[in-house]
């Protein structure tokens, strides 16, 4: 059976984006060469393109209505290093000092789905990023950090299904529902 979207009209979009808009920031919405940029753009300004709206299915415009203007892109900082309990004290200074999210260096025994006593993990542990060998770890590395309020990026290879589950465990310790969790889990196994 195929399900087809009936997208909202222009009307209701704009009705939409005015609700959501409800901040002057100075943000710049023109060119560099000084040329406005509509919040929307539609199949009146080009043709030959099928009418989709941001924020709506299939999200080929982007997941929010106004783009960035509305809600700006997270900043965070790929960072991670030596134990769990130096780089939580690194995220608490990059969080009070405005970084929106996180994203975590883990190191190579951690990348290699390797415990740090592993023999073969000699020399790598906690050298370019931050070593998580069990659930007590992740709960350290986010100690003092609501998991529900961030988003986390968490740059793994193949053991990102375990990492996963490890931080979703440290957001239930917390109380938030998996469904205010956000973040980004990039399962690269060929790195």
């Amino acid at each position: 059976m195929k399900v087809r979207y009936k997208p909202s009209s222009k009307a209701q979009w704009e009705a939409g984006f005015a609700a959501a808009a409800k901040r002057d920031d100075g943000i710049e919405t023109s060119t560099i060469s000084g040329v406005p940029i509509k919040p929307l753009y539609t199949s009146d300004d080009l043709q030959g393109v099928e009418e989709e709206f941001p924020g709506e299915f299939p999200y080929s415009r982007g997941v929010h209505p106004t783009g960035y203007r509305g809600r700006l892109w997270t900043m965070r900082q790929f960072s991670g290093f030596a134990t769990a309990e130096e780089t939580n004290r690194r995220y608490h200074y990059l969080l009070k000092n405005g970084q929106t999210g996180l994203s975590v260096a883990f190191d190579m025994p951690t990348l290699m789905g390797q415990d740090s006593d592993a023999p073969t993990s000699r020399g790598e542990v906690g050298h370019c990023g931050v070593a998580i060998d069990s659930l007590a770890d992740m709960e350290t590395l986010f100690e003092g950090i609501p998991v529900g309020e961030i988003t986390t990026s968490m740059t793994i290879n193949s053991p990102a299904a375990i990492l996963l589950a490890m931080y979703l465990a440290v957001a239930e310790k917390q109380g938030v529902p998996f469904s205010a969790v956000g973040g980004t889990l990039q399962n690269d196994i060929l790195k």
